[in-house]
């Protein structure tokens, strides 16, 4: 089982509205799944109109995940509440994933399916210096996936949450570039 990328295209509007829909990924991404709200949210990334890029993970050429990558210098107003939290040097990147078809959780797809993505980071983006992710800490499952794929805990503390049900307390989880093709540790919280 391969796990390959493509952009996020129109076409895939109707399928991410699907996901979106399922409970496992409504309960964390809080997003509406209507055509039109999924058109309006990642139409600008698939336009290459946003500095958001979006890429489906495909399982021996199927479509079974999302991840959402950003350059942290994007999006000034949330490196301004992330820097409250922990360090966000300069290079710093982010990601956002989910499963979208429930048959595909519990398989061990999240972690391969992030360090895939991580391998397109370093390559694609060579200025990128480490990847950032908050995850609220109920959310046991993502920020477990995180650590599978080699991310540290570096910090906790009170972001405002994807949705308004949950506490704010998130866990920021950091990966570095690797050195020489071996990871770098990081520091600790």
């Amino acid at each position: 089982m391969m796990i390959t990328w493509r952009r996020v295209h129109e076409r895939d509007f109707p399928l991410l509205g699907q996901w979106l829909a399922q409970p496992h990924v409504a309960r964390w991404w809080n997003q509406e799944h209507s055509i039109e709200a999924v058109t309006r949210d990642f139409g600008p990334s698939a336009a290459g109109l946003d500095p958001t890029e979006d890429h489906l993970a495909l399982l021996d050429g199927r479509p079974f995940g999302l991840v959402q990558r950003l350059r942290l210098a994007d999006e000034p107003r949330y490196v301004a509440e992330l820097s409250a939290v922990t360090d966000v040097p300069p290079g710093a990147m982010s990601i956002d994933y989910l499963i979208g078809d429930l048959r595909h959780v519990g398989r061990g797809l999240g972690p391969r399916m992030i360090e895939s993505m991580l391998h397109k980071i370093w390559d694609e983006h060579p200025q990128a210096t480490c990847v950032l992710v908050p995850v609220v800490a109920a959310n046991r499952p993502s920020w477990r996936a995180l650590e599978k794929a080699g991310f540290t805990r570096v910090a906790e503390g009170d972001l405002e949450p994807d949705n308004p049900i949950d506490d704010r307390l998130h866990y920021i989880q950091r990966i570095d570039r690797p050195v020489h093709g071996v990871r770098r540790p990081t520091a600790t919280a």
